[in-house]
């Protein structure tokens, strides 16, 4: 019994003498971690949008959680490796063990409560963005047509007259900047890009935006980098994505889809401002004489699969 007691105590200090220094660890690794590092790196401030911050825990828990599962299935290798590994002077194949039910069991189970909870959170997450405010709710909302490079912006009316509405923007592709020249032939290219001439997506902070996402010609794919979310340009379909911008300022958008061969000069901005600046860029379009909206009519790609049966003549000639 003496023996016992003597083993417990025994033990109960090699746990201490581990869980210590294990601890320490972790308080000192934690302390040093930089705001970004402790949101996974993911790009942007907190609070860009109602949805942004959301989206940064569930990916920094996901990888909390497959780090975890990672070391538990690398340690499991590594204590079987060495448990069972070949020692000096045995021969031949050790002995063989099969049909163990409650491995098989927990090698199935685990895997599937995996899925099935990421599935679960990411539906969860997921579904404010792609779902409509009610009609009565909208505040913003905007055609977002990609193109063949570029991107065109339609401020469509909503039952909410305090915000402006009813012009168009079209945009052109990312303008390189190149070196002065003589002789009027084109400088080199300085590898930079001209902000000032990129297409430009004015947002109003606080406001329940609605965007419908649409394409001109092949798939592109809308990404605006700071807000966490991408959503594809569908020739003949329209995506939707709604939220909030919380935090006024300029953030970098970009094609996430390959469409061709200046995919990557497909850049764009957007303009998270005040109410009172976001009406009166939208007065400035429609002085600029950008009235109404430019729609599916200037699609380049009017060859599109419909639900209408196809006429033919039966008469002879």
């Amino acid at each position: 019994m003496r023996h016992l007691e003597r083993f417990a105590v025994r033990d109960t200090r090699r746990v201490k003498w581990f869980a210590a220094p294990i601890a320490a660890a972790l308080i000192l690794i934690l302390a040093g971690c930089t705001s970004q590092e402790l949101r996974g790196y993911m790009p942007g401030d907190p609070g860009v949008t109602n949805h942004s911050d959301a989206f940064t825990n569930f990916w920094v828990n996901s990888w909390i959680i497959l780090l975890v599962v990672g070391g538990i299935t690398w340690g499991l290798i590594i204590w079987a490796s060495v448990l069972f590994r070949r020692r000096k002077g045995e021969k031949g194949l050790p002995a063989q063990l099969r049909y163990h039910m409650p491995i098989e069991i927990l090698f199935t189970v685990v895997p599937v409560i995996l899925v099935a909870g990421f599935f679960a959170f990411t539906v969860r997450e997921e579904a404010p963005v792609v779902s409509n405010f009610a009609e009565e709710e909208q505040d913003v909302k905007i055609e977002v047509y990609g193109k063949q490079w570029a991107w065109d912006f339609n401020y469509l009316p909503t039952s909410n007259t305090e915000y402006d509405s009813g012009v168009y923007y079209e945009g052109i592709q990312a303008q390189e900047i190149r070196e002065p020249s003589e002789g009027g032939e084109r400088g080199a290219a300085t590898g930079e890009i001209d902000e000032a001439a990129l297409p430009k997506l004015v947002l109003p902070v606080g406001a329940n935006v609605t965007l419908d996402i649409k394409s001109r010609d092949v798939i592109h794919s809308f990404w605006i980098v700071d807000f966490h979310y991408k959503i594809d340009n569908i020739p003949g379909h329209t995506n939707t994505m709604s939220f909030v911008p919380e935090r006024e300022g300029t953030y970098m958008g970009k094609c996430a889809e390959l469409c061709g061969e200046y995919h990557s000069m497909m850049l764009f901005q957007v303009e998270v401002v005040s109410q009172a600046e976001y009406n009166a860029y939208i007065a400035e379009l429609r002085a600029a004489g950008n009235v109404g909206s430019h729609g599916d009519d200037y699609n380049r790609n009017q060859n599109l699969p419909g639900t209408d049966v196809p006429e033919f003549n039966h008469e002879s000639e």
